[in-house]
């Protein structure tokens, strides 16, 4: 494994329920902190969404590793904002041994 570059900020946000005033909620995102991260691609593809065709690019993002339980520790059904652009944490894993960094499998969507 090679050097970590933490050269972009991310915005960390998790989803909140929020009552929607009819008995019902509806799903926003509530912004948790910024981590500095190295963002790498992985893969990408084509396939049908929901709204029409999508292309769906894999993400690799490395960042400083927290403590289980902490809110600035990534984990999965969460998300990182950068600008406009949104990637999906589907699963984190500790990166190295000295579990100095984690490693988060990220996806963005895009519409075609």
């Amino acid at each position: 494994m090679g050097r970590v570059h933490l050269n972009r900020p991310l915005v960390l946000e998790a989803p909140e329920r929020v009552s929607d005033g009819a008995g019902g909620h509806e799903e926003t995102w509530a912004a948790l902190g910024t981590l500095w991260a190295e963002v790498r691609a992985r893969t990408g593809r084509d396939r049908a969404g929901e709204g029409g065709a999508v292309s769906a690019t894999g993400f690799r993002v490395t960042v400083r590793a927290a403590p289980l339980g902490a809110a600035s520790r990534p984990q999965a059904s969460q998300r990182f904002r950068d600008g406009t652009r949104i990637l999906r944490i589907e699963a984190v894993a500790e990166r190295d041994a000295a579990a100095r960094f984690l490693t988060c499998f990220c996806e963005e969507e895009v519409g075609l």
